[in-house]
C-alpha cells in the first residue's frame, strides 16, 4: 500500500474517535469553520449538540444571557445552516464561495431578539455538477476548495458530488489491465475536459494528462473528502459505468465492447467505448475500481453512475436497457452490498425523443426500488418527476440548474423555480428525498443557489423579506434603492428559462444572424437599465457582492445595447450607408472597450485569475503552457461543435479576443461598402478561426487592467449611454 493510501486511511479511521475523546466531533467541526471565516469572533459563539425530535436535521438560534450567540443543532451541518441564517439576517452579510473574499461582520455582533427554530424539509441537499469541475474548478487550490466546502455547509449541502482525483484510481486499474503509462494518460483528456471524459462523451481531447496532475488531484481529493465528511456530508463518488479505453479492445478481443454514439461534433478519433455489463470483464473492472477507490478515498456507499449521458446506447430496446441497469447494479453491490446508485436524469431531458417513457421505465426499474436515486436535473425548465410517474417509484432530488457553461449572463427563472419547488414539496411525494443545484459554473452571482437551498428549511423568510435581506447584505446596510433594484431583478428580470446564453459581444459575428436563441431576452431592456441606475445610486460601498451586482447588471445592459447596435450595423450595410456603418461600428467598438473596463473591477470577472491559476498548477514551463492552453481552449473554441459554448464576458478576454473578432467583422463590412465588393462571410469565418486558434495556442501575457472604483465607473457609463 502506498504512503498516500496509508495516510488517508489513518486520517479517515482515526478522525472521529480522536476528536470524540476530547470534544464532540460536530462541535469541533463547526468551531473550526467559524475560525476560518470569522477568526476574530470565535469567542462570541456557543455551540451545543442537540437531539432532533424527528429524523430531520434541526437547529435553534438565540442570544444567550452571556451575550453570546447560542446555536444548537443535531450535527455540524445543521449548526452551520444556523450560523449562516444568523449572518444573513442579523449581520447583513453574505459568505462568498470565493476564498479571497472576507466575511464582513460588525465588531460587536448583533443579538437575536427571539428564538429561531428550524427543521430540514428534506433529508438530502445536493450540490455540483460534473461540468462544474471543468467550467469553474479544474484549477482550484485547497484554499479555494476549503471555502467552497464551508459555503456548502453554511447552505446546508450534505451530499456534494465528489469526483476530483478519480484518474489516479483509473490509472491503477488500467495499468493492472495491461495498458502502458503513455496509453493510459493519452486516453484521459486535458484537465478542463475531464468531466466529459468521466461522462463517456470524449476521450483523448487535449491529452495526454501529466502524471503530476494525477498525484496532485489524488491528494487534493483526500483533503476534500476529510473536510466534507467532518461537516456531515456524504460525498457522491463515482463507480464504473462501462466506459473503457479503446486499447482494451486489443487487450481483450473477446470482450463485448462497442462504440458509444458520437458527441457534440467530435470526430470518431475521440469517441468513447462501452463494455457491456453482462460481460464478465465488467464485474472484474468494477471490483478493481471500487476497491482501489475505497483504499484511496473511503466510501459513503453512494455512487454516481451515468452510462449514457448525451450519447446513444448500443441498443434502444427496453429489455436491453433494463438488463444494463440490472447488471451494473449487480456488479456494484457485489463489491459494496450497501451501495446506492445515483443517476442524472439529464439524458432523459437532453434526448427526450429517444428516451421514451417505456425506455426510461426499463432503465430505472432494472434496479430495486430505493437503490437508485435520480437527480431531476433541470427543474426550472422541465420537472421530469411529473412526466415519469415520479420516476417510477425511485427516490429523486429536485434540482435547479441555473447556469450552462459558466456563461456570465443574467438568466434563470428563480422566483418561478421556488414556486415549483414548494409545489413539489407540498405534494408530499414519499420519493422526493432532496433539493439540489446542478449548476455548470459558479458564475459571479450566487443568490439563485442560496435561494433554492434555503427552501430546504422551515425557517425561511417570506419571498419579499428574503430579497430585501439579500439587498441589505450585498451592501451591508438597508437602502430603499438597492431593495427596489433587487425586487425588480427577482420579479421582472430573473424570469428566463436557463439555457446556454451569452451577450452578443461574446459570440462570433455573423451577418444578419444574431444567434437569437442565445441572446434573446424576454424582459424590457429599460427595466434592467432601471436596476443598474438604482444600484449605482446607493451610498458609497465597496463590498465584493455589490461590485459583482453592478458588473453583472452593467455588462448585461451593455450587451443588450450591443445587440441593438449590431442590428443597426447590418442595416447600414444592406443600405450601403457608409457614414452610418462607420459611426455604428465605432460605437460598437466603444461598447466593447467599456465592457472590458467594467469587468476589470473584480478579479473574478477577469481572465487573469483563470490563466494564472492554470499556470500555477504546472511544475515546469512545459506543464504551465499545457495547462494554460487547456484554460484558453475551454472558454473559447472548446472543440467539436461547441465554439463559444463556455463564453465569458471577462476583462482581458474581451480586449484580446472578442474585440479582435468584432473589429474584423466591422472592418470587412466597411471595406465591402467602400470597394463595392460583396461581403464574404466564409472568408471572414476562415480568418476568425485562424485567429481563434492562434489565440488559444498563445502564451502571451494578458495584462490585467484595473477599474479602481466600479460604482463611479458605472455612474459614468450610465451618463454616457443616456440611461
Amino acid at each position: 500500500m502506498s504512503v498516500a493510501k496509508k495516510l488517508f486511511l489513518l486520517g479517515y479511521l482515526l478522525f472521529i474517535p480522536f476528536y470524540c475523546n476530547a470534544e464532540d466531533q460536530d462541535i469541533v467541526s463547526i468551531k473550526a469553520l467559524v475560525s476560518r471565516i470569522l477568526p476574530k469572533h470565535e469567542s462570541q459563539f456557543e455551540f451545543t449538540k442537540s437531539k432532533s425530535k424527528t429524523k430531520a436535521d434541526a437547529y435553534t438560534l438565540e442570544s444567550g444571557k452571556d451575550s453570546r450567540i447560542h446555536i444548537a443543532g443535531n450535527n455540524a451541518n445543521s449548526m452551520a445552516v444556523a450560523l449562516n441564517y444568523y449572518l444573513n439576517n442579523y449581520c447583513h452579510t453574505t459568505v462568498s464561495w470565493y476564498a479571497e473574499v472576507p466575511v464582513v461582520v460588525p465588531d460587536k455582533l448583533p443579538g437575536v431578539p427571539t428564538l429561531v427554530k428550524s427543521n430540514a424539509k428534506v433529508e438530502r441537499r445536493f450540490f455540483l455538477n460534473y461540468c462544474t469541475y471543468g467550467y469553474t474548478m479544474p484549477f482550484f487550490s485547497w484554499k479555494e476548495w476549503e471555502r467552497l466546502i464551508d459555503w456548502m455547509a453554511l447552505n446546508g449541502v450534505n451530499m456534494p458530488l465528489a469526483i476530483t482525483g478519480q484518474e489516479a484510481v483509473w490509472y491503477a486499474v488500467w495499468a493492472k489491465m495491461g495498458m502502458s503509462d503513455s496509453e493510459i494518460r493519452s486516453y484521459f483528456t486535458g484537465p478542463t475536459y475531464l468531466p466529459w471524459n468521466r461522462m463517456a462523451n470524449i476521450d483523448k481531447w487535449n491529452g495526454p494528462l501529466p502524471m503530476s496532475w494525477l498525484e496532485q488531484q489524488k491528494e487534493l481529493q483526500q483533503r476534500i473528502l476529510l473536510r466534507e465528511r467532518s461537516l456531515n456530508m456524504k460525498p457522491v463518488l463515482p463507480a464504473f459505468s462501462g466506459h473503457v479505453p479503446a486499447k482494451l479492445k486489443e487487450l481483450y478481443p473477446q470482450a463485448n465492447i462497442k462504440y458509444l454514439g458520437r458527441w457534440a461534433g467530435f470526430s470518431d478519433d475521440y469517441r468513447c467505448h462501452f463494455l457491456n455489463p453482462e460481460d464478465p470483464l465488467f464485474a472484474k473492472i468494477q471490483k478493481m475500481y471500487l476497491e482501489e477507490q475505497k483504499a484511496l478515498f473511503g466510501t459513503d456507499h453512494i455512487y454516481g453512475i451515468d452510462p449514457f449521458n448525451e450519447v446513444e446506447p448500443p441498443s434502444w430496446k427496453p429489455e436491453y436497457l433494463k438488463e444494463i441497469s440490472h447488471n451494473i447494479y449487480r456488479t456494484v453491490t457485489s463489491v459494496d452490498p450497501g451501495a446506492e446508485w445515483m443517476q442524472m436524469s439529464w439524458m432523459f431531458y437532453h434526448n427526450n425523443k429517444q428516451w421514451t417513457p417505456e425506455r426510461i421505465k426499463a432503465l430505472l426499474t432494472g434496479v430495486p426500488q430505493g437503490k437508485m436515486s435520480l437527480l431531476d436535473y433541470h427543474c426550472e425548465n422541465v420537472e421530469l418527476w411529473k412526466t415519469t410517474n415520479n420516476f417510477y417509484g425511485q427516490p429523486y432530488i429536485w434540482c435547479y440548474l441555473g447556469n450552462f457553461g459558466g456563461n456570465t449572463t443574467i438568466t434563470g427563472n428563480v422566483k418561478e423555480s421556488g414556486q415549483r419547488l414548494n409545489e413539489a414539496l407540498n405534494k408530499k411525494n414519499k420519493n422526493l428525498i432532496g433539493i439540489g443545484s446542478t449548476l455548470e459554473g459558479l458564475d459571479v452571482i450566487q443568490f439563485p443557489y442560496e435561494y433554492i437551498l434555503t427552501q430546504a428549511w422551515t425557517a425561511t423568510p417570506a419571498v419579499k423579506e428574503w430579497i430585501d435581506n439579500l439587498a441589505d447584505r450585498h451592501i451591508g446596510f438597508s437602502s430603499p434603492k438597492m431593495r427596489q433594484a433587487w425586487q425588480i431583478l427577482f420579479n421582472d428580470i430573473y424570469t428566463q428559462i436557463t439555457r446556454s446564453l451569452g451577450i452578443l459581444p461574446a459570440l462570433r459575428p455573423i451577418l444578419g444572424n444574431n444567434q437569437k436563441r442565445r441572446t434573446e431576452i424576454t424582459y424590457p431592456t429599460k427595466r434592467l437599465e432601471e436596476v443598474w441606475k438604482l444600484m449605482s445610486d446607493v451610498s458609497e460601498c465597496d463590498r465584493n457582492e455589490y461590485q459583482l451586482d453592478l458588473i453583472a447588471v452593467g455588462r448585461q445592459v451593455l450587451g443588450n445595447k450591443f445587440l441593438k447596435l449590431k442590428l443597426e450595423l447590418d442595416s447600414c450595410y444592406e443600405n450601403k450607408d457608409l457614414v452610418g456603418l462607420q459611426r455604428t461600428g465605432n460605437t460598437m467598438k466603444e461598447v466593447l472597450v467599456d465592457l472590458d473596463y467594467l469587468t476589470a473591477g473584480n478579479s473574478r470577472c477577469s481572465i487573469g485569475k483563470w490563466i494564472d491559476d492554470a499556470r500555477a498548477y504546472g511544475n515546469n514551463d512545459l506543464e504551465k503552457t499545457y495547462y494554460e492552453k487547456n484554460a484558453r481552449n475551454l472558454i473559447t473554441t472548446w472543440g467539436g461543435s461547441l465554439n463559444d459554448y463556455a463564453n465569458r464576458t471577462w476583462s482581458g478576454l474581451i480586449r484580446t479576443y472578442y474585440v479582435r473578432r468584432w473589429s474584423m467583422y466591422i472592418d470587412e463590412l466597411t471595406a465591402s461598402v467602400m470597394s463595392g465588393k460583396p461581403f464574404d462571410q466564409q472568408q471572414l469565418d476562415k480568418a476568425i478561426v485562424e485567429f481563434e486558434q492562434n489565440w488559444v495556442n498563445s502564451t502571451e501575457k494578458i495584462d490585467c487592467i484595473e477599474t479602481s472604483h466600479v460604482q463611479q465607473f458605472c455612474r459614468y457609463l450610465i451618463h454616457k449611454y443616456g440611461i
